[in-house]
């Protein structure tokens, strides 16, 4: 899904394949059930791997979001100009054990027709950050980025880098997430206008939670 999390399984696949197949030293025989440490390896080692994949505070702060959200909806295709309005809906369910949440998006898009949207969202214990990526149904791309969260832990704001179709090259859009209340949040997205490079305002959603999630099924 993302570099760091492939290298992150591979590495960690190494590792068990070490701990399954490394020989014991000849001096002290493996106990039944007992596993020896690669060559060179360490306990503190085996721990930082663990660390990495525990869940805890920041995997438990993304998935107090889970639940069925509706949204009124702002968007804006290029600056000064008149917002179009609609209605969306966000279902966000925590997987994997807590340690990522999937949000599924859906809207509509006036003049474009049905907008479906599949986001993950995690927070790697290792960099430090969390980390996302983005596909819908109105490219083929995939959207990948990064947050950072206020001290008082109500607004993640994200960079993404994804492919503009008109200069077809990289560009980058930022997205500031806040939580209002319980079950209220808010939602900007601003990007480059492609012609200009200025940056402006595209989207603006205003979220109320309706509901829970249904149960995840990874």
């Amino acid at each position: 899904m993302r570099r760091v999390a492939r290298i992150g399984f591979v590495g960690l696949a190494a590792v068990a394949a070490s701990l399954s197949f490394a020989e014991p030293p000849k001096d002290k025989a493996a106990q039944p059930g007992e596993h020896q440490l690669p060559p060179g390896w360490t306990e503190a080692d085996m721990k930082a791997c663990m660390d990495a994949g525990t869940p805890g505070e920041m995997q438990k702060w993304l998935t107090e979001g889970a639940g069925v959200w509706t949204g009124k909806q702002k968007m804006w295709m290029a600056p000064d100009t008149e917002a179009m309005a609609s209605e969306v809906t966000m279902t966000i369910t925590p997987i994997m054990e807590g340690r990522f949440v999937k949000c599924e998006f859906k809207g509509d898009i006036p003049g474009m027709g049905p907008y479906t949207g599949v986001g993950i969202t995690g927070y790697d214990n290792v960099s430090r950050t969390f980390q996302g990526t983005w596909i819908d149904n109105h490219s083929t791309g995939i959207m990948m980025g990064k947050a950072e969260l206020s001290s008082d832990n109500k607004t993640l704001t994200w960079s993404y880098d994804y492919s503009c179709p008109i200069t077809q090259k990289t560009a980058k859009m930022r997205e500031i997430d806040k939580i209002t209340g319980k079950d209220t949040r808010t939602m900007e997205m601003w990007g480059l206008e492609p012609k200009s490079g200025k940056e402006y305002k595209m989207m603006e959603i205003s979220f109320t939670r309706t509901g829970a999630a249904p149960a995840a099924k990874h």
